[in-house]
């Protein structure tokens, strides 16, 4: 990966979800690419596969792809729990069908259970995952996400962990998660800089090579994430993370969640260039 890329999550609100337009939105605000959002279920015709993989190949740009919401590998119901390894095989082979490079999604829940214990089914299911698609010959990056409340399995530690465990898997770093699931903390220069010495000491330093992350602004309180904001109504510290970007050298992608997807996205993006 050669640069950090700014992408919008989903098309452009001004394209009212249609395509070419979206896309062509993104090239005229000189913006990077886009995570095709397929939280409702894994859903794009084949028109606008070709149309999506021809552009982001035509004008360099990069893609990524968001799983469905309906995900959770440590459901209680068995059935629930292979329909969610099947909705993480479907983003892997959509996202291979128009040139992704990363996927990511949402993978489980406590339900209840110990860290530790959740952590042996998620990682079972990511065996199977990356077993199955090493059979179909898809090389894409499977990354789960870093999750916003504490019902959910997925802080750092545990996807770092996890990461260690097999080849095409590492974190999706939603810091806007991180910071809501603590209730206001890792939003400091400090903390943000910590983060990324544990994330290059667990992984290796390659890794900031080929990053994916998430950054909103957020509303949250003792129980987590409540709901995406703008930056101006938030308190997300993004000035701060994107220094510590640059000083690790991160390249890869970086996902503006925003409610006003691209405003944001190019707020973040003049903001690095200005550094």
């Amino acid at each position: 990966m050669n640069k950090l890329h700014f992408l919008t999550a989903g098309l452009p609100l001004a394209a009212e979800s249609k395509y070419p337009a979206g896309l062509n939105i993104l090239k005229e605000m000189n913006l990077d690419g886009l995570e095709a959002e397929f939280v409702h279920g894994v859903r794009m015709t084949e028109t606008a596969q070709t149309l999506v993989k021809s552009f982001i190949n035509e004008n360099n740009m990069l893609l990524t792809c968001h799983g469905p919401f309906y995900i959770n590998l440590n459901s209680n119901e068995e059935e629930k729990a292979e329909a969610s390894i099947t909705r993480i095989l479907e983003t892997a082979r959509m996202g291979n069908n128009i040139g992704a490079y990363s996927i990511t999604f949402h993978a489980a829940f406590y339900m209840g259970r110990q860290p530790e214990e959740v952590y042996k089914t998620v990682y079972n299911a990511m065996e199977k995952i990356t077993k199955t698609l090493e059979e179909e010959n898809i090389n894409i990056w499977i990354r789960p996400e870093t999750t916003g409340k504490g019902t959910q399995w997925g802080t750092l530690e545990e996807i770092v962990k996890l990461s260690k465990e097999f080849k095409n898997v590492l974190p999706c770093v939603d810091f806007s998660h991180i910071h809501a699931r603590n209730n206001g903390l890792f939003n400091t220069y400090d903390e943000f800089s910590k983060m990324f010495e544990y994330m290059g000491k667990e992984l290796g330093n390659d890794i900031f090579n080929n990053f994916h992350a998430h950054l909103a602004g957020i509303e949250y309180g003792a129980k987590g994430e409540k709901k995406h904001l703008i930056f101006d109504e938030s308190d997300m510290n993004y000035k701060d993370l994107l220094k510590v970007f640059k000083k690790f050298d991160v390249k890869g992608a970086l996902v503006c969640e925003s409610p006003n997807i691209e405003t944001d996205t190019k707020l973040l993006k003049e903001y690095w260039l200005s550094l």
